[in-house]
């Protein structure tokens, strides 16, 4: 049974005869939240023909939430008891996906690992985006550590993919899409961040575009 947990703006899942006709997306985030912006604009400008049902949060403080508040769109804040196994609040967390009808899961910065208690209910269906190029800087910090590659004249430029999660590897599914981004001598970890961000902007929706 999914334990009661804190929640911020939850709204009742709605029935797919609700949803309508369009691919519906379950977004998962764990921060900020400028990739599920980007999802949302592209979403109301009509470039994406899909609708966000749901924006889950394992962060009290991820600005995602908010972003999913201003738009009226489910917001909900489910985090991971300390004292709750790992499989066990991934089930539960598969349990609350559904219940928002995804066509496709979104990983938009999501901060965990999910197992194969989350996966298993959604096979081929989990989209994650990963600020690298395939085979390159898995796991946290991978901006950081390219940068840092960079500089020690290791590589010359980094790179965004999307790609699917079918397991429990880090970054390691099926690409979907990838695009290079150039490191300049001038740049700074901000600066590379800056362009990094806006190529994850651009791929995610486009991507989204052609799977929905």
């Amino acid at each position: 049974m999914r334990p009661s947990l804190p929640t911020t703006g939850e709204q009742p899942a709605r029935s797919s005869r609700e949803l309508g006709d369009k691919t519906n997306l379950v977004i998962l985030v764990s921060g900020h939240g400028s990739n599920l912006q980007a999802i949302l604009e592209a979403c109301a400008d009509g470039h994406l023909r899909a609708q966000v049902t749901a924006v889950i949060a394992n962060k009290r403080g991820a600005y995602g939430l908010e972003r999913a508040r201003l738009a009226e769109i489910p917001a909900i804040y489910y985090p991971k008891p300390i004292d709750q196994e790992r499989r066990a609040y991934d089930a539960a967390l598969a349990d609350l996906v559904a219940s928002y009808h995804p066509t496709w899961v979104v990983l938009a910065g999501w901060m965990r690992v999910l197992s194969s208690a989350f996966l298993d209910h959604f096979p081929n269906r989990v989209v994650n985006l990963h600020p690298a190029l395939p085979g390159t800087f898995p796991g946290v910090n991978a901006i950081q550590r390219a940068f840092e590659a960079y500089q020690r004249r290791e590589i010359q430029h980094t790179g965004v993919m999307v790609h699917l999660v079918p397991d429990e590897g880090v970054d390691a599914g099926p690409v979907l899409a990838q695009e290079v981004v150039p490191i300049y001598p001038g740049d700074t970890l901000e600066s590379l961040e800056a362009r990094v961000h806006q190529v994850e902007h651009q791929l995610l929706v486009n991507t989204l575009m052609s799977i929905c």
